[in-house]
């Protein structure tokens, strides 16, 4: 009887942990004018004119929970009174590196959100293993707009840039709650990058993923979409971008997923641009064609 209550007692507690998952703990208002970006977007404390656009937004720092963790993010919302789309950014990087900064946001998402769109984005769990559980800090914000105000939760894009391209796809993999999505040089081909920049798999994947020399084949695998191109939803779509010049995600593999995707009808497009891994060339043409994107897939 009293191994019946435990495991009773045991369930509640686990079923309660996980009720809980996307719960918004905390949400706090950044003065960007304190953070290190400002000094590039500014002079004598006004904004240039090409991020006056800033003014008609907010920007949060926000902690939410997964899996029982504190998780931290980002939070973009339109000034205005509204019900917007939500777009949610993944970052690239790994562990410490290239994490998800007011910068970041600012110059990939905030003409996007002055558009009409609120975006949010994780900085992933403490324990990073580059496409592992962590994912599920992704998924888990689906539930977290749910408690923004401004945020349409029924109507949910993508964006992620490198390493967020891979958890856009591994998102459409697990998830049926994005609507559309756009990869920018995402890696789709892990194998590939192994060959392409072998530092990766030594300084990244066998110091991130568990057990990564023992189950290397199969964990690669586990983050390659080449692989499971069949699994993404079937409801969503996606855009493709990808810079003909990068050092940093071989631009084959952009080329490798869209047969793919070809093969098995998925609704994409592939773009491609004569710049690098960031679009240090085509800002101005990728502000656009992210806003044009999600305009014609999510607004209605």
């Amino acid at each position: 009887m009293n191994r019946i209550l435990t495991s009773i007692i045991f369930l509640l507690f686990v079923s309660f942990g996980f009720a809980q998952n996307g719960k918004l703990i905390s949400k706090n208002l950044i003065d960007i004018s304190n953070t290190p970006i400002w000094n590039r977007i500014s002079q004598d404390n006004k904004l240039f004119p090409d991020f006056e656009h800033l003014k008609k937004l907010d920007f949060y720092f926000i902690t939410y929970e997964s899996d029982n963790q504190k998780v931290r993010g980002l939070l973009v919302e339109p000034k205005k009174d509204g019900k917007y789309p939500v777009v949610i950014f993944n970052r690239g990087g790994n562990r410490d590196f290239a994490q998800l900064t007011v910068a970041t946001l600012i110059m990939y998402t905030s003409k996007l959100a002055e558009q009409g769109y609120v975006i949010i984005g994780s900085n992933y769990r403490e324990r990073d293993e580059f496409g592992g559980t962590e994912i599920n800090d992704v998924l888990n914000l689906t539930e977290t707009v749910k408690e923004i105000e401004k945020a349409d939760s029924n109507c949910i894009g993508m964006f992620g840039w490198s390493r967020g391209g891979m958890m856009t796809y591994l998102a459409l993999q697990k998830s049926d709650k994005i609507k559309t999505a756009i990869v920018g040089n995402g890696a789709s081909d892990l194998f590939d990058t192994v060959n392409f920049r072998p530092k990766m798999e030594t300084n990244v994947f066998a110091e991130c993923i568990p057990d990564y020399w023992k189950n290397k084949e199969s964990e690669l695998k586990k983050r390659s979409v080449i692989y499971w191109a069949d699994e993404l939803d079937k409801n969503s779509s996606l855009l493709i971008l990808c810079g003909t010049n990068d050092k940093r995600v071989n631009p084959k593999q952009a080329d490798k997923i869209a047969e793919k995707l070809s093969e098995i009808n998925y609704d994409f497009e592939l773009r491609k641009f004569n710049t690098d891994h960031y679009f240090s060339d085509y800002k101005t043409e990728l502000n656009e064609l992210v806003i044009e994107w999600f305009d014609k897939r999510l607004k209605k």
